[in-house]
């Protein structure tokens, strides 16, 4: 890389990490091109992203951010991966961590709050956003469909009582 590419990565990853909601630094430890490629898919398809950088050009970038934390987890083969929703990231690493041995999470940090592993792992058994929308939702929906039914109830009896009388007068 020469040096006008190297400003450019640390000025995206510096965009990144004012962005993003939750930092979940990983270690890669041999992955083939086939894995990474299944990792980058699932977390394109949770809303997150995954990227492999050179760890002085992370820390740099971490400079002025709320992620200054997870600096002296920059060691080695790692990658970052982000989300705006704090529980996508994580959950997705944490799921593809249990697939291969190759792969394996090192912490992390939401905002300022620095995360362990325990605290990535932690993370990953909330529901993501979309599902405590849809929770929110049902919540909300369910005493509504309760008083329709409720209203309609009564209605439905006197119909049925009528069909019975008429049913009777016919006979």
């Amino acid at each position: 890389m020469d040096r006008s590419q190297k400003t450019a990565a640390v000025a995206e990853l510096n965009r990144t990490f004012s962005e993003v909601g939750v930092v979940v630094v990983t270690r890669n430890l041999g992955m083939t091109v086939a894995q990474s490629t299944d990792l980058r898919n699932r977390m394109r398809d949770a809303g997150a992203t995954y990227k492999v950088s050179k760890n002085k050009l992370a820390r740099i970038a971490l400079d002025g951010t709320d992620y200054g934390s997870i600096s002296d987890m920059l060691t080695g083969p790692v990658g970052l991966a982000t989300s705006t929703d704090p529980v996508a990231a994580a959950k997705v690493a944490a799921e593809f961590a249990k697939t291969t041995d190759k792969f394996e999470i090192v912490g992390g940090a939401m905002g300022a709050t620095p995360l362990d592993v325990a605290g990535v792992q932690a993370l990953a058994t909330l529901p993501s956003l979309d599902e405590l929308r849809a929770k929110i939702v049902g919540l909300i929906v369910a005493p509504a469909t309760k008083l329709a039914t409720i209203t309609q109830a009564p209605a439905a009896q006197i119909a049925r009582v009528l069909a019975a009388y008429s049913e009777k007068e016919a006979a």
